[in-house]
């Protein structure tokens, strides 16, 4: 039985900051048919190609990189916010929606050459995403596939990774 993933997303208005309609995956995540129908479609999408890790976007990428990884049998490399990762990093700035910010890698996260996916829960005008592409190019790999469980068509973020092969779930 396929569950209606849409029904599980709340709409939470003026969050973060006004104006802002924000998507929220808790309740998807606290039906655990549902969690699993997302990890078992993502797997089901990656399980036998030549990929190396599954690189998961802070905070809720973890979400679904994680359980991702265990199922295909890689790595999973973390890509957080500034301050986060203890030992040395490539670090690159982007803009939000709302704002600007920082992330960072482990620069022995990705091997040269290394094939991943880039998971995060909404792609909304990109920046998260693309940042963190440009993250993993820096380490020298090649970003396979970007996934996110939700696009935010209206905010044409996809126009922004142009460059990658790009999969959602959900679009709104």
């Amino acid at each position: 039985m396929t569950i209606n993933l849409t029904d599980l997303i709340r709409n939470v208005p003026d969050f973060p900051v006004p104006g802002i309609q924000f998507k929220d995956i808790t309740p998807l995540l606290q039906h655990g048919a549902a969690f699993k129908q997302v990890i078992d479609t993502l797997a089901a999408r990656y399980e036998g190609r030549s990929l190396d890790a599954v690189v998961g976007v802070e905070s809720r990428g973890f979400i679904f990189s994680a359980p991702l990884a265990y199922r295909l049998g890689i790595g999973l490399v973390p890509i957080r916010k500034p301050g986060k990762l203890p030992w040395e990093t490539f670090a690159v700035e982007y803009d939000l929606e709302y704002g600007s910010n920082k992330l960072e890698m482990h620069r022995d996260a990705l091997a040269p050459g290394a094939r991943v996916v880039v998971i995060d829960d909404v792609l909304a005008t990109g920046g998260t995403v693309a940042a963190a592409c440009q993250l993993v190019e820096t380490a020298g790999a090649v970003v396979e596939e970007v996934a996110c469980l939700i696009e935010l068509t209206f905010l044409k973020g996809r126009e922004r990774l142009a460059n990658y092969s790009f999969f959602s779930m959900l679009q709104y």
